[in-house]
This record gives C-alpha cells, sequence and structure tokens, in this order.
C-alpha cells in the first residue's frame, strides 16, 4: 500500500509539473499606421505581471503564457494607447502585430483598476471617469480639489488647512469621516487627516460616481477616488519640473523609475517641493497671512521574484507648513467687501507631518490571482503656537493643541487579502473576493483657552482654559464578494455582497485650568469611557447589455455606507460627549450608456441617478472648541443627470466637454438648538453646486515633425451653479464662471508653457462655516512651467 501511494503521489506531482510546463510564448511587433517599427512601445497583459518593450525593430516577445483570454495594453510615447483582448489556443498563431495611431488624432483606451482588476473603462457598468498623465498635464493639477467639475457633480474646497470636503451627486463629507474616500495604490487613506492630495508623478485618476460600498466598503458612499502613482518598470525613464506664478507660487518636482537588475528588481523615486507666499494679508500684522510650503516623496521598490510573483514596496511622505491655515473672514459679507484681507491677532504656524507606507504581495496563476496589502499611515497635525479661535483682533479664543506627539498622532493599520479569477480564465464567470481588516488609534488633545476678551463671545469667566480629552480606537473587519456571469455575447450580470463590522471605543477627559495654575484645577467632564459596534451590508447589482461593439448600456443598483462613530468632549457642558450615532446609508439606482465611436475619436457616456441618503449624519461645529458634534438628524434624495463627451475632430484638436446636474434636498431635517427644534425639511444640501459644467479645447500645431515640436494653444471654461454652505440655507455662492489658459512649446522631451486661471478674478466662496465665517476660492494666477522627460 505504501509503494501505491508514492507512486501515486509521484504521479501526481509529475502531471503537475507537466501541467505547469504547458506554455507559450506571445511574440509580435509595434508600429505606427505607416508600418514603422515603434521601439520602448510598453507591452502588458492586464493582471499579470508579464510586460516587456519593444526592440528597435519593434519586436516583443511575452513568454511563459498559458493557454486562455487575455487583455492586452500597448503604450508609446506620443502615441494612443491601445488595447485588445487576445484569445490564445494551443497550437494556434501567437504572433500578434499592433498598429498604434498619433495620439493628435484618436483618443486613448483607458485601461483602470476601479473593479479591483484591470480593465478597459468602457466595459465597466459603472459612471467613472478617468484623467491620464497627460490629462492631469494639460488641466494643470497640482491637488485632488483641483478636479472639481472636471468630474461631472463633483465639487472640492477647503477652508485654507490642506483638508480637502469633497462632494459627488449631493453626497458630501461632513466630518472627519469621508462621505467619498480616496485610495493612493490601493490603499484607503482613512481620514482627512491621513491622507496626501498634493498630485505629482501621477498616472492615472479614476473617479467612480455613485456608492461603491461592495467593492471598497465603509466612507463609500458618495464615490471613491482611486490615484495611481506611477511605477518602475523595465524602462528607465524620469522627469524634471519648475513651476513659478505669482503670489510667490512655487514648485520644483523630479522622479526617476528604473531597472536595477533587469527583469528582476526595479526602483523608483520622485519628490516635490512647493510654496506660496499666500493670497491672504493680515492687517492685524500688517503681513501675508497664509505662507505656506510642502515637501514629499515617493518611492517605490518592486521585485519580481518570478512571472507570477511580485513584492512592492511603497513609503509615502508629505510635511506641510502653513502659517495661517484658517484663512477666514467672518461673513460673506466681508469676504466681498475687503476680499483676501483679515484681522486676526493670533498667527499660527500649522505643522502637519504624514506618512504612507505599504507593502503589497501579487500572485497570477493559472487558476487563481491572489494579492496581499499591508499599509500604515500616520498623520501628526498640530499647532506649534495657538491658532485665532474668534477670528478678529479680539482677545477673546484661542485653540492649543500642541502637546507633544503623544496627542494629535492619528495612526491606521491596514490588510487587505483579495482572490480573483485568472487573467487567463475563458470561463463566462469572473469573480473577485477578499476580506479587509483596520486598526486605527486617534488620540487627541486640545484646549479652548479664553483671553481677557472671552466675554465678547459669552464667556462668564476670562483667562483660562478648558482641557479636553479624548482617547478613540476603532478596529474592524470586511469580507466581500463580486462576479460577472457572460449571459451571452451581449448580456452580463454583475452581482455582489459586502459586511462590514466596526468596533469604537472612547475615553474623554475634561479639565479647567487658570491661568494662573501651572495645572488644571478641577475637572469638568470626569474620566468616562463608552463604546459602540456597527455593522452593515452592501449589496450591489448590475445589468450590462452590449447591443453593437463600442456600446454598453447599463442599470445598476448599488449601496454604500458611512461609519458610525462617537462624538468628542467639547467646551461646550450642553453638548455631551460620548453620543453614538449611527452609520449613513446611501441606496443608489442608475441607468447609463457609454459609447465609443469612429474608430476611437469620439467618446460619450452618459448616466442618469436617483440616491436616497437615510441615517444622514448632520454634523453641527461647536464653538469656540472647533470640536464637531455629529447626529443623525434627516434624509435626503439626490436625482440628476452625468455627461461626458471627449473628442479628436481634427488632428491635433481634443475637445472635452463634462456635464453635472443635481438636485440634492433634505425629505427629513430637524436640528436641536438652545432647547428648541428646527424643521429643514426640503432644504438643499450642502457642498453641493446644482450645476458642474467643464469645457476644455486644446489644439497642437506641428511645427517640426522630425523633431515632434509643437505649439500647445488651450482654453477652459468652468460653470459651477448655485452652492449651499450651511444647512439652514442661509449661506450660498451664485452660479459663477471661471477661465483657465495653457499655452506654450512641447517636444517629445521637454515642455515650455505660460499658464493661468481664474483670468477675470472672480470672487466666490469655496467654503464656509454655519456660523458665517467664510474662505474665499483662490485669485487670479499665472506662471511659467519647464519641464523635461528622459
Amino acid at each position: 500500500m505504501n509503494k501505491k501511494f508514492y507512486y501515486s503521489l509521484l504521479a501526481m506531482f509529475v502531471c503537475i509539473a507537466a501541467y505547469s510546463q504547458d506554455v507559450i510564448t506571445i511574440s509580435g511587433k509595434v508600429t505606427d499606421k505607416k508600418s514603422k517599427a515603434i521601439s520602448n512601445a510598453s507591452v502588458y497583459l492586464l493582471n499579470t505581471n508579464h510586460a516587456v518593450l519593444s526592440d528597435a525593430n519593434g519586436n516583443f516577445n511575452i513568454k511563459n503564457i498559458t493557454v486562455g483570454d487575455y487583455t492586452i495594453s500597448i503604450s508609446a510615447l506620443g502615441y494612443a494607447v491601445a488595447s485588445e483582448n487576445l484569445h490564445i489556443t494551443k497550437g494556434a498563431n501567437t504572433s500578434f502585430n499592433f498598429q498604434l495611431a498619433d495620439e493628435a488624432g484618436q483618443l486613448d483606451a483607458v485601461v483602470v483598476s476601479a473593479e479591483k482588476k484591470e480593465e478597459n473603462v468602457q466595459n465597466i457598468p459603472v459612471s467613472i471617469s478617468t484623467l491620464t498623465s497627460k490629462n492631469i498635464d494639460d488641466y494643470r493639477l497640482w491637488n485632488n480639489k483641483d478636479i472639481t467639475a472636471i468630474v461631472p457633480n463633483l465639487y472640492a474646497g477647503n477652508p485654507g488647512d490642506g483638508r480637502n470636503v469633497i462632494s459627488i451627486r449631493g453626497i458630501t463629507s461632513s466630518s472627519y469621516d469621508p462621505a467619498v474616500t480616496t485610495y493612493i495604490d490601493g490603499v484607503n487613506q482613512f481620514t482627512l487627516d491621513t491622507y496626501i492630495p498634493q498630485l505629482f508623478d501621477v498616472e492615472r485618476i479614476e473617479v467612480l460616481r455613485g456608492p461603491q460600498g461592495t467593492l471598497y466598503g465603509r466612507n463609500a458612499m458618495g464615490g471613491v477616488i482611486n490615484i495611481i502613482t506611477k511605477q518602475p518598470t523595465n524602462k528607465t525613464d524620469g522627469f524634471a519640473e519648475i513651476d513659478e506664478g505669482n503670489y510667490g507660487e512655487q514648485r520644483y518636482s523630479a522622479g526617476i523609475r528604473t531597472p536595477l537588475v533587469k527583469d528582476k528588481l526595479f526602483f523608483g523615486a520622485s519628490f516635490l517641493y512647493e510654496g506660496l507666499n499666500g493670497y491672504y494679508f493680515n492687517d492685524y500684522t500688517n503681513s501675508k497671512f497664509d505662507k505656506q510650503h510642502s515637501i514629499g516623496g515617493n518611492y517605490y521598490l518592486k521585485y519580481l521574484a518570478s512571472a507570477k510573483w511580485a513584492l512592492t514596496l511603497n513609503v509615502k511622505h508629505m510635511a506641510n507648513r502653513n502659517y495661517g491655515s484658517f484663512p477666514l473672514a467672518g461673513s460673506a459679507q466681508q469676504a466681498f467687501s475687503d476680499p483676501y484681507h483679515l484681522d486676526q491677532n493670533a498667527v499660527a504656524l500649522l505643522v502637519d507631518n504624514t506618512i504612507n507606507s505599504s507593502l503589497s504581495v501579487n500572485y497570477t496563476g493559472d487558476h487563481f490571482n491572489f494579492s496581499s496589502q499591508t499599509a500604515y499611515q500616520a498623520n501628526y497635525r498640530y499647532y506649534a503656537t495657538p491658532i485665532d479661535g474668534d477670528f478678529s483682533p479680539a482677545d477673546a479664543v484661542s485653540i492649543i493643541n500642541n502637546y507633544g506627539n503623544k496627542w494629535n498622532n492619528v495612526k491606521v493599520v491596514t490588510q487587505e487579502f483579495k482572490f480573483s479569477s485568472p487573467a487567463s480564465s475563458a470561463s463566462p464567470l469572473k469573480w473577485t473576493a477578499g476580506t479587509y481588516l483596520f486598526y486605527q488609534n486617534t488620540p487627541n488633545k486640545q484646549a479652548t483657552h479664553f483671553g481677557r476678551d472671552a466675554a465678547l463671545v459669552g464667556s462668564p469667566d476670562s483667562n483660562y482654559a478648558i482641557i479636553n480629552t479624548t482617547k478613540a480606537k476603532s478596529l474592524g473587519a470586511a469580507v466581500y464578494a463580486q462576479a460577472t456571469y457572460a449571459a451571452n455575447k451581449q448580456t452580463d450580470i454583475i452581482l455582489g455582497l459586502r459586511y462590514d463590522y466596526q468596533y469604537s471605543k472612547e475615553e474623554v477627559l475634561g479639565e479647567y485650568q487658570p491661568d494662573a495654575s501651572p495645572t488644571p484645577i478641577f475637572q469638568t467632564q470626569p474620566d468616562t469611557t463608552g463604546h459602540a459596534s456597527y455593522s452593515a451590508f452592501s449589496p450591489m447589482l448590475s445589468i450590462a447589455f452590449h447591443p453593437v461593439q463600442n456600446t454598453n448600456l447599463y442599470a445598476t443598483y448599488s449601496r454604500g455606507y458611512r461609519t458610525g462613530g462617537l462624538t468628542q468632549l467639547g467646551a461646550d457642558p450642553s453638548q455631551p460627549p460620548l453620543y453614538s450615532y449611527k452609520p449613513e446609508y446611501s441606496n443608489n439606482f442608475e441607468i447609463g450608456i457609454k459609447n465609443t465611436f469612429f474608430q476611437n475619436k469620439v467618446r460619450a457616456n452618459l448616466s442618469f441617478f436617483y440616491t436616497t441618503i437615510t441615517n444622514a449624519q448632520v454634523p453641527t461645529l461647536i464653538l469656540p472648541s472647533a470640536i464637531t458634534i455629529t447626529k443623525n438628524a434627516g434624509g435626503l434624495t439626490s436625482k440628476g443627470v452625468d455627461a461626458e463627451l471627449s473628442a479628436t475632430p481634427l488632428k491635433g484638436l481634443e475637445a472635452t466637454y463634462n456635464f453635472g446636474y443635481t438636485n440634492a434636498k433634505y425629505t427629513t431635517l430637524k436640528l436641536s438648538s438652545n432647547g428648541s427644534e428646527t424643521d429643514l425639511a426640503g432644504n438643499h444640501q450642502i457642498f453641493t453646486p446644482d450645476v458642474t459644467s467643464m469645457l476644455a479645447l486644446q489644439y497642437g500645431i506641428a511645427v517640426n515633425q522630425v523633431q515632434s515640436v509643437k505649439i500647445i494653444v488651450r482654453g477652459e471654461w468652468m460653470y459651477l451653479g448655485k452652492e449651499y454652505f450651511d444647512l439652514a440655507n442661509t449661506i450660498s455662492q451664485a452660479s459663477y464662471n471661471l477661465l483657465n489658459a495653457r499655452v506654450g512649446i512641447a517636444t517629445k522631451q521637454f515642455e515650455l508653457m505660460f499658464w493661468a486661471r481664474n483670468i477675470t478674478d472672480v470672487k466666490y466662496i469655496s467654503y464656509a462655516y454655519d456660523f458665517g465665517a467664510v474662505h474665499l476660492g483662490n485669485p487670479k494666477t499665472y506662471g511659467v512651467t519647464l519641464k523635461a522627460m528622459f
């Protein structure tokens, strides 16, 4: 029996070895439309580790490929990206020739990873806007808030402290837990504190509109912004860029990507410095107010252990310094009557240090693909000196939180394991499944100081501080699965489900400390602990129909949620701490159509949506301690339309128009204040323009085709409709137009561009608090960009 067993075991290993050796080589040639060879073209099989470069004659070979169905992507500098489906069978022809069109006459075939696998964006039954690295340069996007209106029904703004509040289709962030979540290189940027908004050396940006709870989980109830930076390959390339503008604006960036060991070990690094003398002037100090600078980097080390296994280590960091992080006028009237002028007696330096790191392991197999990503995020954010809390010359209120790095230092650890069907699968069923784990530690200590003029804000005493300490910890887990079944050649059915669980615990302490005392003399809130747990199911169902090639109709239902939590401790004793608020849910119904016409010269996408929000989390900013109290106080309905049109009607002419309309109103909304209740049902959602519109036209005039020299002229027109900034709808911004322009000369190696933004110097509210303080959008800016590429 033992011999039979060993013989059987040996036979099994021989069969496995024989199967693993049943591989082929894909070969081919990359040329232009005139059959001229293109060297250094990138040839990549999606959802695998197989990527090669074409040689001097345009030839390439991809070895160790198993039979099956693949999608191949081909890209080269100066040419439109192309992708094709390949059906590989044993004994059949495995040599393919690809012709690339000039980028001036055809749109890119855009590949995204929005559904946690790589595929052509036009084939996905979800509303997705994509921005390639070329688009990012053309629009001059330096921060993710700059994508306002470029993505239909998206608005982003901040009060000047660098933390962007983003709204998509009327679903907006109202606390440190965003309603639109951001992923950078696969890592969930957990809160408004821990993510890096600056954009540099970015490969592409994908914006998924509507709830994405099934694959992305917590805080994806409005959508997902998926940012992918450039990774190193076998090709050595890089860039250096210098930007100079008015208001002392400076931006210097550089990057390099190269193989350390060909086909095995790769390294990439990029760097950023940006500085600004400030848009605002402080009349109290007779000096610039919001002078700031940032230094950051992004580093990659990638090891290709074999054709199936890859390990990637990534580290990002950003250090921000801002000498006036809240450039706020006391009211809209004050902001417009004396724009970009303030009168604050306390000017603090904001120190904001963020680090994000991750280790990814990817396996691409014959039976399944597997990935593991372990990530760590940390943000240490504090004011080096007290910051003005009354936004006036009075010594009434200031905020203190510089208590050492034990406090106000957020740390997050996440782990995701994902399995999916193999890239070569010819089965009509394609699937993705995984699990997600996280741990978050948020120790917060902040004092509200009442100075000699405290009576102006109603304080019965002066020269004292209320010190509030909150120790918050959360942990959670999720499991998810999504599958696509091709019922026939024209119809796909997509079904998904996710379950999330979260446990939160908070410990709070309130103390009273007079200025004359070195330590607190009594407690305003005894040391108290609270905890809560939450769970959520996030299903999705979609039916996609492809009546003809390059047309995709779909109908989708999806659900998302924003996590619940416990309120912090504030200086107002009428607002008790540790109040548990429930998760907020969004249910979205959507129909849409995606089209590509005239050999990828025109792309037109249209979608209609209807979204309901239940258990709406309504924030209230408690002054003067600047603590946000969140309660479930209403329901909301949002409906509208997204439209995107891109075209290259003439060689060298690129036209893009994106339009969004949103009607988002509260069906129920009851707020409590001073013992009474106010019914605000029927009011508009905040941070949601009713219309977003962006038209961009760019024309490249060839000057020397041999040297690839061309003159580029670009103009942009942005229109934003009426927008409200408080739930009572008393603070609003009327519709307005912004004009941007860019002109210069470009070759394959160099660019010299002159640019201007908000050319007509329109004054508009970018952000406002419900107590009336207003932050204006940036004034007219202009400058020059010099970029070298190799």
